[in-house]
């Protein structure tokens, strides 16, 4: 395979990859990053794009890690829905 096909092959691969996780909203803001591993354990079966995420973080907040609940307190439209003080 020459080089020039094989880049071509994976720049397509590369696409259809990047497709897939656009799709799947794999969230990249700073809820996402503090709330990795709680989203891991409690939201994974949840979107991204259509805030399955935050709802599912919201709805498990007693649960949550600290650094998952201060990320949802001073993030997104409602900024922790009033909550700061909780």
């Amino acid at each position: 395979m020459s080089l020039t096909r094989f880049i071509i092959t994976a720049l397509v691969a590369a696409s259809f990859a990047t497709g897939a996780a656009a799709q799947r909203g794999t969230g990249d803001g700073p809820v996402a990053a503090a709330c990795q591993d709680d989203i891991a354990q409690y939201c994974s079966d949840k979107s991204h794009g259509n805030r399955g995420v935050r709802t599912c973080l919201e709805q498990n907040r007693e649960k949550v890690s600290q650094a998952c609940r201060t990320a949802l307190d001073t993030t997104g439209g409602g900024q922790g829905r009033g909550r700061k003080n909780q």
